[in-house]
């Protein structure tokens, strides 16, 4: 039986954490779809979604990672159901991203409207600490971001902030 499973984020921008977890699902199950929200709850979003989807493409052809890139809006579960996943894929970094996932976890089972499990991978050791946050504060004080995204990323971030900066 073939395994489909989502990793869903906001990819504000990728950075190579999601990379990891992207590259390490694609060899656990049949296909993997990253699946980018629209979250209201975040402050506004560096990137639209057709650049997100873009910079997330090119990163997965230049890596040869096979995923799918699809863009929701609304709830996971509801998108969950409608893509027919099996597994969610959750990315952990500290002991406080376990328990906001945790609780993000048991919400969507009570309101899911499908059968799926949720799995957990842990970030590996070298990007425990790193957020599209973190990129973006590194970003804005022109740091050096090669250690956290690819190339192309950086080179569309460097863009951004110059762009943001005028």
């Amino acid at each position: 039986m073939k395994k489909k499973a989502l990793y869903p984020g906001s990819f504000d921008p990728i950075t190579k954490g999601h990379l990891d977890i992207i590259r390490r699902s694609s060899k656990l199950f049949d296909k993997v779809v990253i699946g980018i929200f629209k979250n209201s709850s975040k402050s506004k979003s560096w990137f639209s979604d057709e650049e997100k989807v873009a910079m997330i493409k090119e990163t997965l052809k230049k890596e040869n990672i096979e995923a799918e890139v699809k863009i929701f809006n609304g709830l996971l579960v509801d998108f969950i159901c409608q893509e027919k996943v099996d597994i969610l894929i959750r990315g952990l970094r500290a002991l406080s991203d376990y328990e906001y996932e945790l609780q993000f976890t048991l919400t969507n089972k009570t309101l899911a409207k499908s059968e799926y499990e949720t799995v957990f991978l842990t970030a590996s050791r070298e990007y425990l600490y790193l957020s599209s946050s973190l990129v973006k504060e590194v970003a804005q004080n022109n740091g050096d971001l090669s250690h956290f995204v690819t190339k192309e990323v950086e080179e569309k971030i460097i863009e951004k902030v110059e762009l943001m900066s005028e």
